[in-house]
């Protein structure tokens, strides 16, 4: 059976409220879960202590008996200290332009300065 810890989402529409939940994998998002281990609430401000509430206890056992976290609860977790921060992948790099593009491109270069250079000689 795999395990997840992942967000189960409550509260009113526009308003959410979260549920950190230890749950088999299969199980519907806000469906049955094995253990609530803490919650988010993501209408209070940062620095409002109230707004992640987590048993770190609970949470380090089932990591260490094999739970796997959700990307944004790994962020989170990381932050706490609880597991190793992941490494960020590095920046993909911005698209190309196509064959015939850079060949349009480089045939302007070169008539631009052809032009050029047939202005400075009859400017001489």
């Amino acid at each position: 059976m795999a395990l997840k810890i992942r967000l189960s989402r409550g509260g009113a529409k526009k308003r959410p409220f979260y549920k950190i939940v230890v749950a088999d994998a299969r199980a519907p998002r806000d469906g049955r879960f094995i253990e609530k281990v803490g919650t988010y609430n993501p209408m209070l401000p940062n620095d409002n202590g109230q707004r992640w509430i987590l048993d770190e206890d609970r949470v380090k056992h089932w990591l260490s008996v094999g739970a796997q976290p959700t990307d944004r609860l790994v962020r989170f977790f990381a932050d706490k200290g609880l597991i190793a921060k992941p490494a960020r992948p590095e920046q993909t790099k911005q698209p190309q332009p196509k064959a015939k593009a850079l060949q349009r491109a480089k045939d302007q270069a070169e008539r631009d300065a052809a032009a050029a250079a047939a202005a400075s000689e009859a400017g001489e």
